[in-house]
């Protein structure tokens, strides 16, 4: 099971400004969605990923606030990180729909995986 829950006060309000560690992310790319196949750190789906006093924290999101697989993936997050940090205290996961995630958010590599054309805008696509 995750560690996942609402209200960390420590956690920044705003993904766009969140501390996003290169190590973590790397052990975090292990993780795939089990639908696109693709890793949620090339989906844009980790909106926080740092070494806290405690251990390492992470928010992350889905696709969909529906998508039925986010403990899963938080789940799988998790065990990737304790691998990776087998040393690491304490790794605690939590599942955010808030700001909501976009096709933005993703990696060359993700857009690449699903398609979608560098250089080409999300708006391009929807018109």
């Amino acid at each position: 099971m995750s560690d996942a829950s609402p209200g960390d006060p420590a956690a920044p309000a705003d993904p766009a400004v969140a501390a996003i560690d290169p190590d973590l992310l790397a052990a975090l790319a292990e993780v795939l969605d089990p639908e696109l196949g693709i890793s949620i750190v090339d989906l844009g789906l980790v909106y926080r990923a740092e070494w806290t006093p405690e251990g390492i924290a992470v928010d992350m999101t889905t696709t969909a606030p529906t998508c039925p697989f986010g403990e899963r993936m938080a789940t799988q997050a998790k065990d990737a990180l304790r691998r990776r940090f087998a040393e690491t205290p304490r790794v605690h996961v939590r599942l955010l729909w808030d700001p909501p995630w976009s096709p933005e958010r993703m990696t060359e590599a993700g857009r690449a995986a699903l398609g979608w054309e560098p250089g080409v805008l999300l708006s391009d696509l929807l018109h």
